[in-house]
């Protein structure tokens, strides 16, 4: 079947790879609900069926696809959603216990973050595929150049890591550049409120070789006693626990 390279379509193929995300997977288990994303032609959905998850839905939109895996694998009649992912209505799905997986596509992947982000209360958990150099600002820590305004929001509501590299020779075709595989966790509690973090974060980030003092002075903090100790630094050398407990005086 030829790809469709406008849906960034590169399929895993190697079956240890494979099996090392279904363990992954199971690791974060329970969740009452597993939604896979871009299943193509079915290489992961195949252990995840052999796995018995009972509540198990896919999302796919490549029409072709969405006609095939029925028909290789009966149990998926009426269980795949048609559609872009990003246009998707998790309120749609009765459970706020969601696991997330798949090889999510390169040109959307950073969309595809917030929107797990943006469904927080009901996604619980994800292990997902990007990009290593997106992988890598997702999980990465304060200090790193990787680190970001994609990391501090992520790692306000879940527990993020990096798990493994994926080379391009295991998918077909090649990709050109190399993947990697994390995870997400849920917090039991955000560290701080989504909106005001998001706000102070991309203050902050979009100007980032300024101090604090500066990129935040557009800012109305209702304290300023806790930026006045951390003014003089850069956005990268604050923490994630720095970061949430500057949203909380906007």
């Amino acid at each position: 079947m030829e790809l469709k390279k406008s849906l960034g379509q590169h399929f895993l193929v190697h079956e240890e790879i494979l099996d090392k995300i279904v363990a992954e997977i199971r690791k974060q288990e329970p969740f009452e609900t597993l939604i896979e994303i871009g299943p193509g032609m079915g290489a992961l959905t195949q252990k995840l069926i052999d796995s018995k998850y009972q509540d198990y839905f896919l999302i796919e939109m490549d029409d072709r696809f969405v006609v095939e895996l029925p028909k290789k694998f009966p149990y998926l009649q009426n269980r795949i959603f048609h559609t872009d992912v990003l246009k998707f209505d998790f309120a749609q799905i009765k459970s706020n216990r969601i696991m997330l997986v798949g090889n999510y596509p390169y040109n959307i992947s950073t969309q595809i973050v917030f929107l797990i982000l943006e469904n927080c209360k009901k996604i619980t958990d994800s292990v997902g595929m990007f990009q290593k150099e997106v992988a890598m600002r997702i999980a990465s820590k304060h200090g790193s150049k990787d680190y970001g305004i994609l990391s501090v929001l992520a790692q306000s509501i879940y527990e993020v890591d990096y798990l493994f590299d994926i080379p391009a020779t295991a998918f077909d075709p090649p990709p050109k550049v190399v993947s990697g595989i994390i995870s997400m966790k849920r917090r039991e509690t955000p560290l701080a409120p989504y909106h005001n973090l998001k706000i102070v974060v991309k203050a902050a980030f979009n100007q980032r070789r300024k101090t604090l003092n500066n990129s935040l002075k557009g800012l109305q903090f209702k304290d300023t006693s806790y930026l006045e100790t951390i003014k003089g630094l850069r956005p990268e050398q604050l923490s994630v626990d720095d970061f949430c407990r500057l949203s909380m005086d906007l």
